[in-house]
């Protein structure tokens, strides 16, 4: 009965836990943008957004992710920004 519960079961295996915490460790690694490097990128496209369209900063999430498209799980730049209104020009 255990090994149906085990074959019908929804949980992550052990091995699938440690296989994503060390994606996720190795994506850390490989996006080697510091806090401060990610903050002043974050605050400059927030610079160049908010000519275009009204956004509210406390809202937007950008962070270093990986791709599994991209060959070898590649570090990309991923960013969140919630528009609430655009500017007429």
């Amino acid at each position: 009965m255990e090994f149906l519960n085990r074959l019908f079961s929804n949980k992550p295996s052990p091995k699938d836990v440690a296989k994503d915490r060390l994606k996720l460790i190795l994506i850390n690694d490989r996006g080697t943008l510091s806090p401060d490097i990610l903050d002043k990128i974050k605050s400059e496209i927030l610079e160049v957004l908010s000519r275009y369209i009204e956004i509210e900063p406390s809202d937007v999430d950008i962070a270093v992710t990986s791709t599994e498209k991209l060959e070898g799980g590649a570090p990309s730049l991923v960013a969140n920004i919630p528009i609430k209104n655009v500017r007429k020009r």
